[in-house]
């Protein structure tokens, strides 16, 4: 069983910054880690996702903008969210499958967080 907490969501204005975090309860490098968005009244969407051995996989509304890591050492998953867009609105959520082939497919994830808030004003 792995137990994930994000944190590092808030409130930003349009064009700022955010670092999500995502601490696990176990040793995660060998799961597949992403992280997912949910605004309301829409679906899930897969934002970005890396694999045990570093590959990584970017929603197109996020390639440039955001960065997904992984600290294994600290079992700790990251990401960097720059030039926030109001759009990018929603509650973020930190998963983990233990497939290699997940990529940004949530049926696949196993075990998530609670979410973090993010809001980007206009």
């Amino acid at each position: 069983q792995v137990q994930l907490v994000e944190s590092g969501g808030g409130s930003v204005q349009t064009g700022g910054s955010l670092r999500l975090s995502c601490a696990a309860s176990a040793y995660t490098w060998t799961y597949y880690m992403a992280w997912f968005r949910q605004a309301p009244g829409k679906e899930r969407e897969g934002v970005a996702a890396i694999s045990t051995g570093g590959g990584i996989d970017y929603a197109d509304s996020v390639k440039g903008r955001f960065t997904i890591t992984r600290d294994n050492a600290k079992n700790t998953l990251y990401l960097q969210m720059n030039s926030l867009k109001p759009e990018d609105t929603a509650m973020y959520y930190c998963a983990a499958a233990n497939v290699g082939w997940a990529r940004l497919v949530a049926a696949l994830y196993k075990f998530w967080g609670q979410g973090t808030q993010v809001t980007v004003s206009s």
